[in-house]
């Protein structure tokens, strides 16, 4: 008999092309006016668009200040150069343009200062509707989950995604999808996760699989956008596991970049949980219309030219055991028991790039 529990989490979506240009009119609404501006340096055009906007006559909103410095996995130092700007400049909210980088250094000065948050991101990573922040320290990167890190309000521009890299974009895609199909057998997984789910997996996969043939197509990259959206959705309303663990362990101890080592990671962790999690991967394989799912994951992204192998990334056959034991150490929800045996057959595979057997 199905029994769950639900709680939906908090957030406003303004979804649309040129909805960046509302920035001001969202920060207003939000009864803010001082903001404090994050942006990759890659964004540069973006960050001053948004500035001007803040500071139009009337609007009783400006920028105040900002912070280039942002940093893959989000470093605790690098946040505390950060909060040096912020404790000097005084404002009264965050608006940060960028990926998932980007927004968890805005997720990190929230938590700590309680700032409201107007996010736009240009990624598919999909940070921006979670109440989850993951902070690097000491080689250790750990998550943690307060109603105080989810940002209050989120613009997604479609115009933001039309000049992102093919490559970034199949690996921001897949990195996307690992957050639905992990939905889909956590423990606290429930009929409208579910529908979201398996909605993202279809339109992550089909913006794939057609990316390279038209990158500037906005009609697939609202697809995409809206995909992340709902995988992100399921990522901040149910528990994540083994292969999220995984990742986080590669990212912040090992220092591989974040959407490309969970695009490799995903066909091999969902291998190692398709025994003991036969329905979930029943429903992806048959949304891809593959006859296995860890095997179609595989198929997709390297039929996109997207990245296979960890070894590819920079990771030594050495440093396996050792990533093996650090990702078993701490416990989590996960449906297949973990073995430090199972783990690190499990790496091999995806430091070699392998193709996933079918089940």
């Amino acid at each position: 008999m199905l029994e769950f529990v639900y709680t939906a989490n908090p957030a406003r979506v303004v979804f649309g092309p040129g909805s960046l240009d509302r920035v001001a009119e969202e920060v207003a609404r939000l009864g803010r006016g001082r903001a404090f501006v994050l942006a990759s340096p890659s964004l540069s055009a973006e960050r001053a668009r948004i500035e001007v906007a803040l500071g139009e006559a009337g609007r009783g909103t400006a920028a105040v200040g900002g912070f280039n410095g942002v940093t893959m996995h989000t470093p605790v130092e690098v946040t505390d150069e950060a909060m040096k700007v912020v404790d000097s400049v005084r404002p009264d909210c965050v608006v940060a343009v960028g990926g998932g980088s980007t927004i968890g250094l805005s997720k990190a000065i929230a938590v700590r200062t309680g700032l409201d948050q107007v996010v736009i991101p240009t990624t598919y990573a999909g940070s921006e509707v979670t109440p989850v922040l993951g902070e690097t320290e000491g080689g250790r990167k750990t998550t943690r989950s307060s109603p105080a890190i989810l940002p209050e309000t989120v613009i997604y521009d479609v115009e933001l995604t039309r000049g992102l890299p093919v490559e970034v974009s199949i690996t921001s895609a897949v990195n996307a999808m690992a957050h639905a199909v992990e939905a889909l057998y956590a423990p606290q997984a429930n009929p409208a996760i579910d529908a979201w789910a398996l909605r993202a997996v279809g339109l992550l996969a089909d913006g794939v699989r057609r990316i390279a043939e038209d990158p500037s197509d906005l009609d697939m990259r609202s697809d995409l956008q809206v995909g992340a959206w709902l995988a992100a959705t399921c990522l901040g309303s149910v528990g994540m596991g083994l292969h999220h663990k995984l990742c986080h362990t590669l990212g912040g101890s090992f220092g591989l970049p974040h959407a490309a080592t969970h695009t490799i990671v995903l066909p091999h962790a969902m291998a190692y949980n398709a025994p003991a999690a036969p329905d979930a991967m029943a429903q992806v394989a048959a949304v891809l219309g593959v006859p296995d799912a860890p095997a179609g994951v595989y198929d997709l992204v390297a039929g996109a030219g997207g990245p296979l192998a960890l070894r590819d990334l920079g990771l030594s056959a050495q440093d396996v055991p050792k990533a093996a034991e650090i990702a078993g150490s701490a416990g989590y929800p996960n449906p297949r028991e973990l073995t430090q045996d199972g783990l690190t057959r499990l790496l091999e595979n995806a430091w070699a790039g392998a193709r996933p057997e079918p089940a």
